[in-house]
C-alpha cells in the first residue's frame, strides 16, 4: 500500500502551482531558446550549403547523391514549396515512412534489395524536382548557377526552414536533459548512486539507494501480449526491503496547455498496464514542468496518479526519497 500522498490531494494548491510552473517554464525557455536557436540555425545553414555543394545548387539531384548522403533528404524537403513534411513526402512518393526516416538518420534498411531502394530514391527525386522553390532558387528555371547573393539568400531561407522543423525536437530534448539533471542532483545530494540502465538486468533487482534513466520495464498489454514500457527515472529507495518495487517517474514538460490535455490518457494507460502486471501497489508518479492545468491534474488524480512539480522538487521527500 502506498505510504504517502504528494500533490494529488492538495487541490487548494493546484492553481498556485500551475502558475508557478508556467513561470518556471517560461523563464527557462527565454534563457535557453535564443542561444540554442542561434546554434541550430547556423548548423542548418551549414547543412544547406553542404547540400548545395553535393547537388550543384540543386541542379543535379541524383540517386548516387542520395545513396552517398541520404540525410540530404531533410534539406530537400525544406527546399520545396510548400516545404514537405515527412509524411507528405511519403504519400506523394509512395515510399514507406520508415525509409525516409532512416534516410534522415543517414541509413538505409539493411535487408532492402538495391533495386527497391533505388526505385524509392527515384520517386523521392521526382517529387522533389517538381516542387523545388524557384522563387527562392530562381537559377533553377534556367539550369544555371546562382549569383553569390542569390545563393546566400537561398541558403539562409532554407536553413531557417530546416531550423524551424527541428525546433520542437531541440526543445523536447533539452527539456528532458534539464529534468533528468534536476532529479540526478536531488538524488545525488541525498546519497543515491546512478546506475547505467544497460547494466541493470531487471528493475526489481536494483540495489537500494540506486537510480537509473530510460529503463524498459516489462508490462502486460492485454492477456497475452507483453511490452517493454520505457520509464524515464527508476529509483530504488535506500530504505527498500527485499521484494520492494522501485519508484517509477515519468518526466513531463510542456509549453502549452493544449497538448498536455490531448495526451493525458497516456499516463492513465501506463498505470493501468503496470497495475495489471505488478499489482495495485506499483508506484508511478509524474515530474511536471510547464503548462499542466487543473483539468489535466484532475484527470490524473482521478486515475490515482500523483506528481511532483519541478519548481518544488523537494516534494520527492514525501515519496520516501
Amino acid at each position: 500500500m502506498k505510504r504517502y500522498s504528494i500533490n494529488k490531494n492538495n487541490t487548494g494548491l493546484w492553481k498556485t502551482d500551475v502558475q508557478k510552473s508556467v513561470i518556471f517554464y517560461n523563464e527557462w525557455f527565454l534563457n535557453f531558446a535564443p542561444s540554442t536557436y542561434v546554434n541550430a540555425r547556423q548548423d542548418a545553414i551549414n547543412k544547406v550549403e553542404n547540400a548545395f555543394q553535393k547537388t550543384e545548387c540543386f541542379n543535379n539531384l541524383s540517386i548516387d547523391m542520395l545513396r552517398n548522403a541520404p540525410e540530404t533528404v531533410t534539406i530537400l524537403r525544406m527546399a520545396t514549396t510548400p516545404p514537405l513534411a515527412r509524411d507528405r513526402l511519403m504519400g506523394l512518393a509512395d515510399v514507406p515512412k520508415s525509409f525516409i526516416k532512416g534516410m534522415e538518420e543517414g541509413i538505409f534498411p539493411v535487408r532492402m534489395p538495391a533495386e527497391m531502394r533505388d526505385d524509392y530514391l527515384c520517386s523521392i527525386i521526382e517529387v522533389i524536382r517538381k516542387l523545388l522553390d524557384v522563387d527562392v532558387m530562381p537559377w533553377l528555371e534556367t539550369g544555371s548557377f546562382p549569383h553569390e547573393m542569390d545563393r546566400l539568400l537561398a541558403t539562409h531561407v532554407i536553413g531557417d526552414r530546416v531550423c524551424g522543423s527541428l525546433a520542437d525536437p531541440i526543445i523536447r530534448n533539452e527539456q528532458e536533459r534539464r529534468q533528468l539533471e534536476s532529479i540526478s542532483r536531488f538524488l545525488s545530494d541525498r546519497g543515491y548512486t546512478f546506475e547505467d540502465s544497460k547494466n541493470i538486468s531487471g528493475f526489481k533487482s536494483m540495489p537500494p539507494g540506486t537510480f537509473t534513466y530510460h529503463l524498459n520495464v516489462p508490462a502486460k498489454m492485454g492477456r497475452r501480449q507483453n511490452v517493454n514500457m520505457p520509464i524515464d527515472v527508476v529509483i530504488m529507495r535506500k530504505s527498500a526491503k527485499a521484494g520492494e518495487l522501485p519508484l517509477l517517474i515519468e518526466c513531463k514538460s510542456a509549453g502549452d496547455f493544449t497538448n498536455t490535455n490531448k495526451r493525458r490518457k497516456e499516463e492513465a494507460t501506463k498505470i493501468e498496464q503496470l497495475k495489471n502486471t505488478y499489482g495495485k501497489d506499483i508506484e508511478f508518479i509524474l515530474f511536471l514542468c510547464g503548462y499542466f492545468d487543473s483539468g489535466y491534474l484532475g484527470y490524473e488524480a482521478a486515475e490515482g496518479i500523483d506528481w511532483v512539480w519541478e519548481h518544488r522538487i523537494v516534494d520527492l521527500e514525501k515519496a520516501g526519497i
